[in-house]
């Protein structure tokens, strides 16, 4: 009988050793659990300490990283002098970053909204070790230390920058800026569009609800797709009444570019018909009472209302032969333009950047702005025309045509213009 359970248990011996180990395991695990369970509260109970947390908080805050970073938009009326002198470092380490930084010519004037990085090492002693300046929104300057000596080695750097080109149309409802705006197009877009039929067309008198428009520029995008600065227009088109006014982009000669129209004859004529987009023709030339004299005089100039701070563009290329206050003119900009053609711009609210007696201006660069200033009774531009010496009306004045492609120059232009209209097809396709 023995025997026979020997036998059995024998045939069952891997069984319970497979019981036995399977308890133990769960015997383990168990303890284990338990006493990591224990070890974790006390962590917690430790931790939760008054005394422990304080002095942990107290011996941490007097760490500090050894790499402090600065990143600063200009705002107005800043130099680079109260930039730094802002900054917490020693005296010596501010006059190396002025003597660097008036080194790069590129680097010397600063715009509002330019963007200034320092890298600073505050290991031993203080000292800038890098810093960055925005040039433009295509371009930076960089300045790095040579080792530990007072010299920056500088590098002007392009941005990684994406040129797309972009169609849009609409159809003008109130304005063509207005309508332009809701499409997504770049105010400086709308006022170079607006500038090259600025030529022919009185955008408050020549412009019906329902008129159309196109227009193919330039866009620039970063890596992330976000635009960071407008190019040129490539072509445009201005329907008014159901008349086309197509304008082509063409380069030639060396470095000249113009827009001409599909027959090869420039836009650009001697004088803007309107040097300030989106007025309202408020006063014409001729007799009137004068609204604040209280007489009738002749009003030798016409003018055109608008809100204060409209851009106002030059009329025509030029030099400057006055920019200063003119009693009730208040201030004005007056421009020669060649041996026949003179023009005045009255009442500004300000000049434009560097306006002066002596500087030269292109055609439609901004010269100042709208404002009330002298004898005024609200915002509005004056605006004269001298020929040979005579005040004359500019709205009637019969503007000298642009020039006029022949030649060679004609063929390269034709050329020109079937790459843009296909270019402009497929776009539209896509937009399809």
């Amino acid at each position: 009988m023995k025997n026979r359970i020997l036998e059995k248990l024998n045939e069952f011996t891997y069984f319970i050793w497979l019981i036995l180990l399977i308890l133990v395991a769960v015997f383990v695990t168990y303890f284990y659990d338990l006493n990591k369970k224990s070890q974790i509260y006390y962590l917690q109970k430790a931790f939760g300490n008054t005394y422990l947390n304080k002095s942990i908080n107290s011996l941490t805050s007097k760490l500090m990283p050894r790499y402090l970073t600065i990143n600063y938009k200009i705002q107005k009326g800043d130099t680079y002098e109260n930039i730094i002198d802002s900054i917490d470092i020693p005296n010596a380490e501010k006059k190396t970053f002025l003597e660097n930084v008036k080194r790069v010519k590129e680097a010397k004037s600063l715009k509002v909204n330019q963007k200034i990085f320092f890298k600073i090492d505050r290991k031993d002693k203080v000292k800038i070790i890098e810093f960055q300046i925005e040039i433009d929104k295509k371009r930076d300057v960089i300045f790095e230390r040579d080792k530990d000596i007072a010299k920056f080695n500088s590098k002007i750097i392009e941005k990684n920058l994406t040129k797309v080109i972009i169609f849009k149309e609409g159809i003008i409802e109130n304005s063509l800026y207005n309508s332009a705006l809701n499409l997504g197009i770049k105010p400086n877009t709308i006022i170079e569009f607006a500038r090259l039929y600025g030529f022919q067309v009185d955008f408050q008198r020549d412009i019906w609800k329902g008129d159309s428009f196109q227009i193919m520029f330039e866009q620039f995008e970063n890596e992330n797709g976000s635009v960071i600065e407008s190019g040129e227009i490539i072509y445009s088109n201005l329907n008014t009444r159901g008349n086309d006014l197509s304008l082509y982009k063409f380069e030639f000669g060396k470095k000249e570019m113009d827009y001409f129209d599909e027959n090869g004859k420039s836009m650009k004529k001697t004088l803007m018909k309107t040097p300030v987009n989106g007025a309202r023709l408020s006063s014409s030339f001729g007799k009137r009472k004068h609204p604040i004299l209280g007489y009738t005089k002749m009003h030798l100039g016409t003018d055109f209302a608008a809100p204060t701070g409209t851009p106002i563009m030059a009329s025509g290329d030029g030099v400057v032969i006055r920019a200063q206050w003119c009693g009730g003119g208040g201030n004005c900009v007056k421009i020669k333009h060649n041996s026949v053609y003179q023009t005045v711009y009255a009442h500004m609210s300000k000049f434009g950047r560097g306006i002066k007696k002596g500087v030269r201006v292109k055609q439609g660069q901004i010269i100042g702005y709208v404002g009330s200033t002298g004898l005024s009774t609200g915002p509005h531009l004056h605006y004269e025309v001298i020929e040979n010496g005579k005040k004359i009306n500019s709205q009637k004045l019969k503007l000298p045509s642009g020039k006029t492609l022949k030649g060679k120059l004609r063929k390269e232009f034709e050329v020109n213009k079937i790459k843009i209209d296909v270019l402009k097809s497929e776009l539209i396709a896509k937009l399809n």
